[in-house]
């Protein structure tokens, strides 16, 4: 992919809504891959677009939410969708690219919830462009193959996430397992409910009390539960990782990162939500030996899951470029 891959970027438009986007708050990894993929010092990117191999669309949903969405707006979705539509027009009526694939070597980026259906507006985009996105749910629309899992990182301030050292032997991990977060949706009801404040073990709270350290609790714990919120993705999954903490997934529909070459059973735990009940006993039933080998496949996926500016090999930036390849290599066009 190094030696070969090449991605134009149209030109067209201007920040805020294109060639820009957040690169702080939990959709970080929206605005960080924009502004990548842009720099004029990045190998993979085309000098003339009869080179490329895919075309990006530089549109930042985040931004198009935060700049163009109102509460009181009587058109709730209508000026929102129509910014992503007439960017898609003006490409197909300018280039000949687009409309030869009907936009399938196309593809955006985002990690703003409503980015399925914002990117439904222009039915080719949604139907046949490759969505990078967060909000990977295969009940919205997300396909297996053709879309690429965009993991949420979770950038506090300007300032990226501090890649922890894994040096922390089991016996200094003395929580089983850990949540902190809002009662965002009806499985993290069901996990507060069942477990919040009920067990020294497995240490849920709904927010975390003054005082105490997230990172901390991150750092000490075997097992960290990532549970969905209002949407699949969860910035969780990504921290447990770079803590060193094996994840343990409690979704619905979710595809997970990297999928294509990460088998996610050799370095996490998956947990139906009717079994959330029986979270200390699944985990408690895993031997130490088996936690071992969980544990340093973590450390061994971690660079994976890392974002660096500038991007390095094989980290988080990266990945994702190479899930997009693959879908690319994946792709017969009619010329």
């Amino acid at each position: 992919m190094e030696k070969r891959f090449e991605v134009w970027i149209y030109n067209e438009g201007e920040p805020p809504i294109t060639h820009g986007g957040p690169e702080s708050s939990i959709y970080a990894i929206e605005g960080h891959f924009i502004s990548e993929i842009e720099d004029e010092k990045n190998p993979l990117r085309a000098r003339r677009p009869d080179e490329a191999h895919v075309f990006f669309l530089p549109i930042s949903i985040v931004n198009i939410v935060k700049y163009i969405y109102r509460r009181d707006m009587i058109d709730y979705w209508g000026p929102q969708r129509r910014l992503g539509a007439d960017y898609v027009d003006v490409i197909a009526s300018k280039y000949p690219y687009w409309n030869r694939s009907e936009g399938a070597d196309h593809f955006i980026v985002s990690c703003h919830d409503w980015a399925p259906y914002l990117s439904g507006a222009n039915p080719q985009l949604y139907k046949n462009s490759i969505c990078v996105i967060c909000n990977a749910n295969m009940s919205e629309g997300f396909e297996r193959g053709k879309d690429v899992t965009l993991p949420e990182v979770n950038v506090k301030g300007r300032r990226l996430p501090r890649h922890h050292t894994i040096n922390r032997p089991p016996t200094e991990r003395t929580i089983l397992a850990f949540f902190a977060g809002g009662s965002h949706g009806y499985l993290r009801e069901l996990l507060l409910r069942h477990w919040q404040g009920k067990d020294r073990e497995v240490v849920v709270y709904e927010y975390l009390p003054r005082g105490l350290n997230y990172d901390e609790f991150m750092s000490s714990t075997k097992y960290c539960l990532c549970p969905s919120g209002y949407e699949v993705a969860s910035p969780r999954i990504v921290e447990s990782i770079t803590s060193g903490c094996v994840p343990v997934i409690i979704s619905v529909n979710y595809s997970l990162p990297f999928s294509d070459v990460l088998d996610w059973s050799k370095f996490s735990v998956q947990i139906p939500v009717e079994k959330i009940p029986e979270i200390k006993t699944i985990l408690q039933g895993i031997s130490g030996r088996r936690y071992e080998v969980l544990r340093a496949r973590v450390a061994q996926v971690r660079r994976h899951f890392e974002l660096n500016r500038p991007a390095k090999r094989l980290d988080v930036i990266h990945m994702v470029l190479h899930s997009i390849w693959l879908r690319r290599l994946n792709l017969r066009l009619p010329y």
